[in-house]
């Protein structure tokens, strides 16, 4: 089988190649990449030699690549997680994320209608997507497979129009596809503009630590390497159209998450306790913000037997660690260095 990654030097795309490449060594796997800001090579450095990967710079949004690359590659089938991801980065520059997640999303859509035409049922078109979708909760309730999408931000518009573009494809042409929406996630390779990294660096750096609001706003909070397992099971078992819910059951706030991290890295820094806590700067809040997120996924439990590994508790302790004993990945994509190891690594083969 051959499978295109879309957005594999991402933070969870990059786990999720890992898992494929040395899970299924009779797999080829093709990364497909843009390299923004937030894809970066260093991410896979473990597994850039096997045999069974291989990498590909470009875009989503160019139509005319992406058929070539279809033409050329003959994949069997798409696990598409290529897409603007940060809110804040969506309100300033909307469009951005209307051009990668709805015309990206279409435009690889339409490269499978055409180059899969008469073998549908054979292939495979996953879509990745989140939680953000649904919009916000209050203090009860949990989204479900059923809950009625409502997004408030052009990041979760443009990931509803994106969900509802891969189902009208199957729904009209016949292709097979699935979906997840997934919560927050955390872990290791993660880009430090999202709440855990950034707050980790400027921790780590003696800088202030925002939050927005006064903190209460909550998240379900998902371990990486176990999202990429849920994928790996969703890709290989469910059933052609079918949508699941993945979560980590680990709702928290804001300010009580950044507290613990901050109790964390005082005793793995050698810090007095209550040291990092002073760096907390409460900042005005996002537009728009999100009260709360909170997934069920007794679906995917039920039916395809996914559980989450790690408590939160686990799962942030080893974070911490991958980030301390990795400082140098770290140093690197804050200065920007790790924009140039795509040259180093590629611009000669």
């Amino acid at each position: 089988m051959k499978i295109l990654v879309t957005g594999g030097a991402g933070f969870i795309g990059s786990h999720v190649v890992r898992r494929f490449v040395n899970t299924y060594p009779n797999y080829q796997i093709v990364n497909l990449d843009k390299l923004t800001y937030a894809g970066n090579l260093a991410n896979l450095k473990d597994i850039e030699d096997k045999p069974n990967y291989s990498f590909v710079k470009g875009d989503i949004v160019d139509a005319a690549f992406i058929d070539n690359l279809f033409a050329e590659e003959q994949f069997d089938a798409v696990i598409h997680l290529a897409a603007e991801s940060h809110v804040d980065r969506s309100i300033t520059s909307p469009l951005d994320f209307v051009m990668t997640n709805v015309v990206g999303t279409v435009n690889l859509l339409n490269a499978a209608r055409k180059h899969w035409a008469g073998k549908y049922a054979e292939n495979r078109f996953y879509h990745v997507s989140t939680d953000e979708v649904y919009g916000t909760l209050g203090e009860t309730g949990m989204f479900t497979e059923e809950t009625a999408y409502d997004p408030h931000s052009p990041y979760s518009a443009s990931k509803a129009s994106s969900d509802h573009f891969v189902r009208a494809y199957q729904d009209t042409y016949g292709i097979n596809t699935v979906i997840s929406n997934c919560s927050n996630n955390y872990g290791s390779y993660h880009f430090p503009e999202k709440l855990i990294p950034l707050a980790l660096n400027n921790i780590k750096n003696n800088k202030p630590v925002p939050v927005y609001g006064k903190g209460e706003n909550i998240r379900d909070w998902l371990w990486v390497e176990d999202h990429a397992r849920a994928i790996d099971v969703i890709f290989h078992n469910a059933k052609s159209g079918q949508t699941y819910n993945i979560g980590g059951h680990n709702e928290w706030k804001n300010i009580d998450l950044i507290r613990l991290l901050c109790k964390l890295m005082d005793q793995k820094l050698g810090r007095e306790e209550g040291t990092s806590e002073k760096l907390i700067t409460f900042v005005t809040d996002r537009a728009g913000h999100d009260l709360r997120y909170a997934i069920d996924s007794s679906k995917l439990q039920r039916e395809l037997g996914w559980a989450p590994s790690l408590q939160f508790e686990e799962g942030l302790a080893k974070t911490v660690d991958w980030y301390l004993a990795n400082e140098e990945w770290l140093d690197d994509v804050t200065s920007g260095n790790y924009q140039s190891y795509y040259e180093e690594q590629y611009d000669h083969r």
